[in-house]
């Protein structure tokens, strides 16, 4: 359980006022002293992550927040910084303190958690101290639309209540379409094309080539693993065909090569673009490339932050294809991380990475953004794919995202 990755877990924020007894709740949850507690208000100041996991959900990670009502210039980041956590929330939690009861402050929370069209669980915390009759916690209830449980975090008085609650409430599709799993049958074989080269991690596989293999062991399918080099020799050793190759996005041009005209080739780009968030929007951005003129601003987005090679894919590589295929310069800005611009509209185009280390919400809401901004985006896959002519082969797993190109 400790080893899922943190983009495949469901993602549960904890969100309340300064001292409603957040940090406690997730203590209380965990079963372990994981976030600091105190009566001082303020006293978690950024985002707080703990993986674990609640039964029958999974794993999952637990997100200890801010209050929203937090004071001063500086309160004031934090309080933007606890908002921006609803862009990766699967699943709210609400801690209300039972003296001061519902206020705006809950009232504004709320409104931002259904904008999102996320569930939401309510608290009332502290029920040790502060015994609140069932009529007031239905009031409270249906003041703000919202199912309310009495608990304890102190104590554990409730806390089994409120996962059940949270079971109830978890969606049902917050983890997407699957990997590569509905793309295979069992007894199929699937040729994985893995480079080694200078970005490749020493003595291990990147996720995305991870979660490939096993997604296609679990639907009883074959994994062959090589590295670019020795595709066209494996494949003449196999007794027939393989049902599917998929490669690195930087090898399409050797690997489409090498690959014969009957088998069906794609990128592990393009499987995360499905899973993560919608392979159409990616599609659509790959089509308004070639509408970039020089001068055009463009937006390079990675979800996380890594160690940069010399000729590093987000870096160097994408930006120099780009110019050679607009025939002029383009100016580039880049983010990494968590961060992603609020305010899209200055840029042509943005190109973002896989989003391995993101959970599919943050990736969705990523693209929403940029519809809503009317900013085309593309991934480092489909990009690729298209710069080098492959696109439409590289779709042929997925028929009604190829058939966007011919639109």
């Amino acid at each position: 359980m400790e080893e899922t990755p943190k983009g495949s877990r469901l993602h549960i924020a904890i969100f309340g006022r300064r001292n409603a007894g957040k940090s406690s709740l997730i203590n209380a949850l965990t079963s372990q002293d994981i976030a600091l507690v105190s009566d001082v208000p303020g006293t978690t100041t950024d985002p707080v992550y703990k993986a674990m996991e609640i039964l029958p959900i999974g794993p999952v990670m637990i997100i200890d927040t801010a209050g929203i009502d937090d004071v001063g210039d500086l309160g004031a980041l934090r309080v933007e910084r606890t908002m921006q956590v609803l862009n990766k929330t699967d699943l709210a939690v609400m801690v209300i303190e039972p003296e001061q009861g519902v206020t705006e402050f809950e009232k504004e929370l709320v409104k931002a958690i259904r904008k999102r069209k996320l569930p939401i669980a309510g608290v009332i915390n502290k029920s040790d101290l502060l015994s609140i009759s069932p009529e007031q916690l239905a009031q409270w209830s249906v003041e703000i639309d919202v199912p309310l449980i009495g608990i304890s975090a102190k104590t554990g008085q409730g806390i089994e209540e409120l996962k059940r609650l949270m079971i109830k409430l978890a969606p049902d599709d917050w983890e997407g379409p699957p990997l590569i799993g509905d793309l295979v049958s069992p007894g199929d074989t699937v040729v994985l094309v893995v480079p080694i080269d200078l970005a490749a991690p020493k003595g291990r596989l990147i996720l995305p080539q991870v979660q490939t293999i096993r997604d296609i062991l679990d639907n009883d399918a074959c994994a062959v693993v090589v590295k670019e080099r020795e595709l066209k020799e494996a494949l003449a050793g196999l007794k027939q065909p393989p049902h599917l190759v998929v490669t690195d996005s930087q090898e399409f041009m050797k690997v489409g090569a090498d690959t014969p005209p009957g088998v069906m080739l794609t990128s592990f780009s393009i499987l995360l673009a499905r899973h993560k968030g919608d392979l159409e929007t990616l599609v659509t951005g790959a089509k308004a490339i070639d509408s970039l003129e020089p001068g055009d601003k463009v937006l390079i987005a990675e979800g996380c932050t890594h160690h940069r090679q010399a000729d590093d894919i987000g870096k160097m590589k994408i930006p120099r294809w780009l110019r050679q295929n607009v025939g002029g310069e383009l100016e580039f800005e880049w983010v990494s991380g968590g961060t992603f611009p609020p305010d899209l509209t200055k840029y042509k185009l943005i190109v973002h990475c896989g989003g391995c280390m993101l959970n599919r919400r943050e990736m969705l809401y990523r693209l929403a953004t940029a519809r809503e901004a009317g900013v085309p985006i593309v991934n480092y896959g489909l990009l690729i794919a298209h710069l080098h002519g492959i696109l439409h082969r590289a779709l042929a797993p997925f028929p009604l995202a190829q058939m966007i190109l011919t639109e």
